[in-house]
């Protein structure tokens, strides 16, 4: 066998699983197959047999399911798939029915299929570690549990205990499992597990599963308990409101564990794998296992990275500007526990800033989430100041200020020349390239753009922008000091508005070129959110503010003036300053924009939006609204990739979903049209351009990017 070694010594079947040539232990095909194997073995054993310990030959215990495998499913390989986890169960059932004492002996983190395994021990002895992870995370990967996950942990927590744990994915550490009852025992050190677990045979020599016991009842009741039915006849409701339909896998979890409730053990299992070999071979399932398990995986494990230098932690750090992107980056590295100094024009506006990261702390301390010493250990590592010579010594420095490049120029002067030897500066800039920025520097190869998303403290995405001359070497610095702050680093290449704003901005601009156009504002905004998107497109610009788009407007008619160009605005940017310059609408901040924000009431849509741009006779598609907001950031994605702003798939899917919000079931802005198919992708695209402009044409160099980049699995 490749995957498990199987031992039998004094009445003790020990099965090892140690797949051969990889780091964790996944069920792959080869897995399924010694799984029949040694179950056979043990069969053929049982007379002999005291109990069985499960246990890993990797510092994790299992890792789950073999995602690339999965990837290269079709819809045709349903039934494959059923036949598959349906063996796979009546494995797992035949272990854990034979009447002795099985053990899970968890070393390490047991995830999705993982914990599935971990589940058939009736007794599972973990190391006490809270870096150990254990639970069901299928539903953020586009799947359900299905190898027994589902009726397992229904059964033992009940319908109400299990939906954090298998409809929102909630992971908990080895004690948490214990206080849960999911964890029987825990010791201190892999080194202790198998003797626990021996002791525990001896001392119970029959043993089965809860669920077996004729005298099982499940916790909370099953769905013919009126308080247990009231809770179902509006979990569905709420469930749709969450997922907006977009998102079949936390239904069909719902479906899963309400029906197998109702049903006795094995009728449920047979439930859940139908659900799973349907949800399995989804588009939907692809794009989410495509991006948020592979994609994902490359960014943490430093793909986009330049060179092999030794990673890098940041000591003492500099920030100019104490608003509310610089007070957000100053509570991220304090909370790291990076040295920082925190200036602006006067202490006092420091100070400002300062408060932030007690604010946001200050909730945690009354909830007992967070010690009163370490909410002061945390505000201590930010040293206020209005003096740039407190800066000396930051091995980097960090811009925070207005959008204006004067400004940017005159504080990089001032601030660079107290960087200790090496270090490098960065631009916290949206939208002004860095390499222009860079000429303020001294030192343009130490000169990198590293683009903060507001509000930093929620925010997970960091976009680092190389100028025209930055090293490789300052590159991976700045990618090491993202990753120090737990958030995830994508690399893009020097380009106006870089790829992140500039792909948000034909968002935010081809929802105004729509009420422009007629269409009602309701139906572009409730079109969006139907499409995925987390806010409407004029929300957004309202909360950005009407007023900066303008701003960054006129900055390129003047950037481009002067080096001889002229800039033709779009009809969105053009409403967008209409707005702002003659009616006097500059956003949330100002008073108000598309939306009005009448005091102590919910944000209302402007009535004045109606008589002045929607059109009755106008003429509109549901679908094609909820296109031309798709497709039009797909299409820029795949011009940034075709121009080199981006160099990578990985980092356009997860900068479009964590940057912009791009909706999480398309697996983000690239995957979105490999999983519609590129051919359907590019035809649906011809003819939108032939309907709503340029905008959606897509020229050869750009088609000839989306063909090279395709992934294969």
């Amino acid at each position: 066998m490749k995957t498990i070694r199987y031992e039998l010594a004094d009445g003790i079947a020990t099965l090892t699983f140690d797949e051969t040539g990889s780091a964790v232990n996944t069920m792959c095909q080869a897995w399924q197959q010694d799984l029949s194997t040694v179950t056979q073995r043990v069969l053929a054993d049982r007379a002999q047999l005291k109990g069985i310990v499960l246990a890993s030959a990797k510092t994790t215990f299992f890792a789950g399911a073999d995602l690339k495998a999965t990837m290269r499913l079709q819809p045709e390989d349903a039934s494959r798939v059923f036949t598959d986890i349906e063996q796979t169960k009546k494995n797992f059932r035949t272990l854990e029915t034979l009447g002795i004492p099985v053990v899970s002996c968890l070393n390490g983190t047991a995830l999705g299929g993982g914990w599935e395994v971990a589940l058939i021990g009736h007794h599972r002895v973990a190391v006490d570690n809270p870096k150990i992870q254990f639970g069901l995370p299928e539903v953020t990967l586009g799947l359900i549990p299905g190898a027994s996950g589902i009726t397992k942990m229904t059964r033992l927590l009940g319908l109400m205990g299990a939906q954090p744990y298998i409809l929102e994915a909630r992971l908990f550490n080895p004690r948490e499992a214990l206080e849960l009852g999911l964890v029987h025992e825990l010791v201190g050190s892999a080194e202790h597990l198998r003797p626990a677990a021996l002791a525990w045979i001896a001392a119970h020599p029959e043993s089965r599963q809860p669920w077996d016991d004729k005298n099982y009842k499940m916790p909370g009741g099953t769905p013919a308990n009126p308080k247990i039915a009231s809770a179902l006849t509006v979990a569905p409701a709420m469930l749709k409101k969450t997922t907006r339909g977009l998102y079949p896998a936390p239904e069909a979890a719902l479906a899963a564990m309400v029906e197998g409730a109702q049903v006795d053990f094995d009728t449920a299992l047979r439930i859940e794998s139908r659900y799973l070999a349907r949800l399995i071979t989804s588009p939907v399932a692809k794009n989410m296992i495509n991006t948020f398990f592979h994609n994902m995986n490359a960014i943490k494990s430093g793909q986009s990275r330049p060179g092999t230098a030794a990673r890098y932690k940041p000591q003492k750090v500099g920030i100019l500007g104490a608003g509310m992107m610089g007070a957000g980056i100053a509570y991220a590295q304090a909370s790291r526990g990076i040295a920082t100094v925190l200036k602006d024009i006067s202490v006092e506006q420091a100070e400002a800033g300062k408060a932030y990261s007690q604010r946001i702390t200050q909730p945690r301390v009354d909830k007992g989430r967070m010690s009163p010493a370490d909410q002061q250990a945390l505000l201590a590592r930010i040293h206020t100041t209005d003096q740039a010579s407190d800066l000396h010594g930051c091995d980097l420095i960090i811009e925070a200020v207005f959008e204006n490049r004067e400004l940017k120029a005159r504080v990089t002067r001032e601030a660079e020349p107290q960087l200790a030897p090496g270090g490098f500066f960065a631009s916290n800039t949206s939208t002004l390239p860095i390499s222009g920025l860079a000429q303020a520097s001294a030192h343009a190869e130490r000169f990198v753009g590293i683009h903060f998303f507001s509000p930093v403290d929620k925010m997970k995405l960091v976009e680092i922008i190389r100028g025209h001359q930055t090293s490789d070497d300052t590159v991976a610095r700045a990618f090491d000091y993202v990753q120090a702050l737990g958030k995830l680093p994508i690399v893009v290449n020097d380009s106006r508005g870089f790829y992140t704003s500039r792909t948000f901005g034909t968002y935010v601009m081809e929802g105004a070129a729509m009420l422009g156009e007629g269409i009602p504002a309701p139906v572009i905004e409730n079109a969006a959110m139907q499409a995925g998107m987390p806010v409407g497109p004029l929300a957004v610009l309202d909360e950005t503010a009407l007023t900066l788009s303008v701003h960054v407007l006129d900055q390129t008619r003047a950037d481009l003036a002067a080096a001889g160009q002229s800039y033709h605005a779009g009809a969105g940017e053009l409403l967008v300053e209409r707005m702002v310059k003659e009616l006097n609408r500059p956003g949330r901040a100002g008073g108000g924009g598309f939306y009005d924000y009448p005091a102590g009431q919910k944000k209302q849509l402007w009535p004045e939006l109606r008589p002045l741009f929607e059109k009755p006779g106008h003429a509109w598609d549901l679908q094609d609204v909820k296109d031309r907001l798709l497709y039009r950031q797909a299409i820029e994605t795949a011009r940034c990739l075709a121009e080199g702003v981006l160099t990578s798939v990985h980092d356009a899917n997860i900068g479009s979903i964590f940057g912009i919000g791009f909706p999480g079931w398309t697996g983000g802005a690239m995957q979105f049209i490999y999983g519609m198919g590129v051919a359907a992708f590019l035809q649906r695209a011809d003819e939108l351009a032939r309907h709503h402009g340029a905008g959606f044409a897509i020229d050869t160099a750009t088609r000839a990017a989306i063909e090279k980049h395709h992934p294969v699995y």
